[in-house]
């Protein structure tokens, strides 16, 4: 049995604790700093995930044997590294070093990397302060659609994609010079818009062998039929209906192979998830949009709820190098993961509310930005909850996800209506890409 320390505080590691909790080898399981659902499975602490001495310091008081990092910005801050030149090689650490969190910590990084290695991408180009007009010159040689991003983290909102060129040249104004994403918008990529759909893809990698978890979709727009301004997600879906095992052999061959490659090339021994943001044009093909250094979220959500591992001798496997021996069961419903937020998100948002749930559905429920005071619970963050929707069809999951989300109550809440339905559509006539 191990004691297991999981850091962070949203819905991703509520899911992530519900599978940890349900491993044969868990022996305690702490979060820091968790939230309400956590609570419910594991025991809290008030430690923040970027006070790396004193999480270190509860390492060596609880003999903690394993500790999977959650969020990107301590794992971009070098917490891996940090506990590791503190407690040896002994401890299990689930999540790469900040040279392989350079694959999130920086696009112009990871850009560059996969143009040195051949891995399929837009082209693009990086400006920082400073280039301003320069920036505008070179979006004035290309056409709309305009895709800007930041280059550091952003919550998954540094990334936009402009309609017209007066749109595009505010949005270079607002990073370069107001600096709207702070530090992270210090340096921008504008790059070619490729036209698709886009899905979620994630591997568990040792370093040299790696396992392939179920794919998501992602929702990303604040409003139903992809409309407004990006979040941080606002739903998830998995399986992909699209996503064949044709397409699944090309981006195996074609990214993730070539991305762990790179890797090793650079002499980065990576241990942890990698997510890959994908978009699949219209003759199948795959391009990587983005690569993450942990697991997404909302999609941890509805993937982790598709799985039925042991997850403890996994992360064990990991440490010692010997993916290759383990394999993970893959259950074969349908998730539908649906995140109600607050009214205003992702912009200004209420928080306090008074949180109620149905006892029924609690079991199904992913709390992210809840809190728990004198036994009630009171949000604080402009995402709130995930409604986890299973069923044997994609129909089913969707139906149960908006069911559970009709028994969740608290004031100003808001949901997207419309999640899964674009590949129910794409179900019902028979599409699929990349055959």
């Amino acid at each position: 049995m191990i004691n297991c320390l999981l850091i962070g505080s949203g819905g991703r590691e509520h899911a992530l604790a519900e599978a940890l909790m349900d491993s044969p080898g868990i022996g305690a399981l702490y979060v820091a700093p968790g939230n309400a659902g956590t609570a419910g499975r594991a025991k809290n602490i008030a430690i923040s995930e970027n006070d790396f001495p004193s999480l270190s310091a509860f390492i060596l008081q609880n003999n903690i044997g394993l500790v999977l990092i959650g969020p990107e910005i301590p794992l971009i801050n070098g917490i891996a590294n940090y506990l590791r030149k503190i407690h040896g090689p002994d401890l299990i650490i689930v999540g790469p070093t900040t040279e392989g969190a350079q694959l999130e910590g920086s696009k112009a990084y990871s850009k560059k990397l996969m143009q040195d290695y051949g891995i399929p991408t837009a082209a693009f180009r990086e400006f920082s302060r400073g280039e301003t007009q320069t920036a505008k010159t070179f979006l004035r040689s290309l056409s709309p659609p305009f895709v800007i991003k930041a280059d550091g983290p952003a919550a998954g909102k540094g990334v936009v994609i402009c309609g017209t060129l007066e749109e595009a040249e505010t949005w270079i104004d607002r990073m370069l010079e107001d600096a709207v994403f702070g530090a992270s918008s210090s340096k921008v990529i504008i790059e070619q818009f490729i036209r698709g759909t886009e899905v979620s893809v994630f591997i568990l990698t040792d370093g040299q062998h790696y396992l392939i978890l179920p794919e998501a979709k992602d929702y990303k727009r604040i409003g139903d039929h992809d409309s407004g301004p990006n979040t941080g997600g606002m739903g998830s879906v998995s399986p992909v209906v699209f996503y064949t095992p044709a397409l699944a052999k090309k981006v195996e061959e074609k990214i993730i192979q070539k991305t762990l490659r790179a890797l090793q090339q650079e002499n980065i021994a990576y241990m942890g998830f990698i997510f890959v943001g994908l978009m699949i044009d219209e003759h199948g093909e795959p391009w990587v949009i983005e690569y993450n250094c942990r697991m997404g979220d909302p999609e941890t959500q509805s993937v982790m709820a598709r799985i039925q591992p042991d997850w403890v001798n996994v992360f064990s496997a990991m440490h010692r190098q010997k993916l290759n021996e383990v394999t993970l069961k893959i259950l074969p419903c349908h998730v539908v993961s649906v995140v109600m937020a607050a009214k205003g998100y992702p912009s200004n948002y209420p928080t306090g509310m008074e949180v109620k749930i149905s006892t029924e559905i609690y079991s199904k429920v992913r709390f992210a930005g809840v809190d728990i005071q004198n036994q009630k619970m009171f949000t604080r963050g402009g995402r709130v909850i995930s409604a986890n929707g299973i069923g044997n069809t994609l129909d089913e999951a969707i139906k149960d996800a908006y069911t559970i989300c009709r028994q969740v109550d608290y004031e100003n809440h808001y949901y997207r209506k419309d999640i899964g339905n674009d590949l129910l559509i794409l179900q019902q006539k028979n599409v699929f890409l990349g055959n």
